[in-house]
């Protein structure tokens, strides 16, 4: 598995938060994909080890209203992150995220203070982005 260190910056989303629970994660993705629709949308995945919790996020856009919509918004945290990606076919690729995270901390120091995410580039390409301390 390849990993590469990036830097990013802080990033606008609205969300659902659910439980840490793999089970939740697909409908709370359905419902926000139903509120926002698809198309010029950026997709993420943010799990808060110390909350054990998960959110679906959008990045916000101008005009966005996340009351509205009944959702909440925040950030997730710019900084230092370990970036591998996967390819494949959803749902096995879906499979494939714990496990790689998994590894990934396994074999790396990193910051429990900020959440891992899940960049969802296309439907078969997913960026992994494990925080790394520091920045």
């Amino acid at each position: 598995m390849e990993a590469t260190p990036v830097e990013r910056d802080e990033i606008a989303v609205m969300f659902i938060r659910t439980a840490d629970d793999v089970e939740a994660f697909g409908p709370a993705f359905e419902r926000l994909e139903q509120l926002v629709g698809l198309r010029g949308r950026k997709y993420y995945g943010a799990f808060y080890p110390r909350e054990k919790e998960y959110r679906a996020c959008v990045v916000m856009q101008e005009g966005d209203d996340p009351d509205s919509l009944g959702l909440e918004s925040g950030t997730l945290p710019g900084g230092r992150y370990l970036r591998t990606q996967l390819r494949g076919e959803p749902p096995e690729l879906y499979r494939r995220i714990g496990p790689t995270f998994e590894e990934l901390i396994k074999q790396n120091a990193h910051d429990e203070s900020r959440p891992s995410l899940e960049f969802y580039r296309r439907f078969d390409e997913i960026d992994l982005l494990l925080p790394l301390p520091g920045k």
